[in-house]
This record gives structure tokens, sequence and C-alpha cells, in this order.
């Protein structure tokens, strides 16, 4: 099985990736989350996952580990398939995605192309307890479980527009001893600042 390849980007059309390795042509699929960070005549790493179905071998490509292991955990849920994980990795994010999963944010997942709220709901169903059992690390941290509170800030956030990561990340700077309300305007001076 291929897991990386190391070589020069030759071409891009749509999602598709013309890597050149040694001097042979591997076409890749990655996630619209990659293109803006591959451009031809550039050098690349792809760690990959090779998917064998009746019709042929695709090679999917994702620019790290941790990419690839949500894209391996998505797979396990029926349903879900090589399209639609890759859509969900390419438009909500890999760290959406699993921040999702443990928070059951069924309407972040359903964002991406092909996935409707029943697949959501199974995605979290299927893969949630196996993120908390500590099955799954992303960027070599362990994904955590976000309180109650805090998830109620984050989604408050998310809701008025600003971006689920941003919205993450300001929450552990506002003291959670407030009510809602305050800790909704401490965010948004936070998230103001930069």
């Amino acid at each position: 099985m291929i897991g990386l390849l190391r070589g020069t980007v030759v071409e891009i059309e749509g999602n598709l990736v013309l890597l050149e390795v040694a001097g042979v042509g591997y076409e890749v699929i990655v996630p619209d989350s990659a293109l803006g960070r591959l451009a031809p005549k550039s050098d690349a790493v792809l760690y990959t996952r090779q998917i064998f179905r009746e019709d042929g071998v695709t090679l999917c490509g994702f620019l790290d580990r941790g990419e690839r292991r949500v894209f391996d955990l998505l797979l396990e849920v029926k349903g879900c398939g090589p399209r639609v994980a890759q859509a969900l990795i390419g438009q909500v994010g890999a760290d959406a995605v699993s921040t999702s999963i443990l928070s059951n944010d069924a309407k972040t997942l359903c964002r991406a192309t092909g996935v409707g709220q029943r697949l959501a709901e199974r995605i979290i169903l299927e893969l949630r307890p196996k993120i908390e059992k500590g099955a799954f690390v992303l960027g070599g941290v362990a994904a955590a479980v976000i309180s109650s509170p805090d998830r109620d800030l984050v989604e408050a956030l998310v809701g008025l527009g600003y971006r689920r990561p941003d919205a993450e990340q300001v929450v552990s700077k506002v003291d959670a001893s407030l009510d809602l309300g305050e800790r909704i305007k401490l965010a948004l001076q936070l998230l103001k600042k930069g």
C-alpha cells in the first residue's frame, strides 16, 4: 500500500494532482483545503491512502497525517465513502470535523457536500466513542471533549459568523464563571482584537 509520496507537482486539475515521483506520475485526489497549498512545479509531500474498488484503484492524498487519520475514521462509517470523507476534510476541516463529532454538532458536518442530517448523526454516533477513548490524535494532541458551557459559547460565536477554530481558541481566554451573555461579549472583544 502506498502511504506517502514525495515529489513534484506536475499539474492540478480540479481536485486531481499529478505528482511526479522518481519519473512516475501519480494521480492523487486531494481535498479542497489542500489546493491552495499546492502549485505546479513545487515540491510536495502527500500522506496517501489507496482505495480499492471494483471499478479501479484511487489514491487520496493529504498534507498531514492528522487529515489522513480523520479520513480513515470517516471511512469506517457506513454511507461515508472516500468522496464524502474528502468533502468533509476539504470543506469543513479536519479539526472542525473532530470537534463537531465530540460536541454532537451535526449541523457543521452537514455543510460538506453529500452529508445530510442522517449521515452526520451516524458519523457522530459511531465515531464519538472512538475519539473519546483516545483512539484519535490530531496534530499530536489528543482531542478533548468540550465542556457544555464552552460548547454553548462556541456555538453562539459560530452562529454569529465566526470560524469554529477561532471561536474554540477564544473560549479558553474567557472566564467560565460568567453568564453566557457576558462571555459572548468578552469573546467578541477578543475576536475583534485579532
